[in-house]
């Protein structure tokens, strides 16, 4: 039976916390910014943890390797 193989874009968007968590980058910061408030702006910085727990297992299934 073949190794199973890491989701690369998965990989790229998000990552696991070392309790099993998963992180994920928060959407909306590319383009069409002019149009949003500095308030939006700032709170799509940094990371968030995926709440739904279907959600979770989907990623961590395509994470391990």
């Amino acid at each position: 039976m073949p190794k199973k193989k890491t989701n690369k874009a998965a990989s790229k968007r998000c990552h696991l916390t070392a309790t099993g968590k998963v992180l994920a980058t928060k959407a909306g910061k590319r383009h069409l910014l002019s149009s949003k408030t500095r308030k939006q702006k700032r709170n799509m910085r940094g990371t968030k943890l995926l709440g739904s727990e279907t959600q979770t297992k989907t990623i961590r299934s395509m994470l391990s390797a």
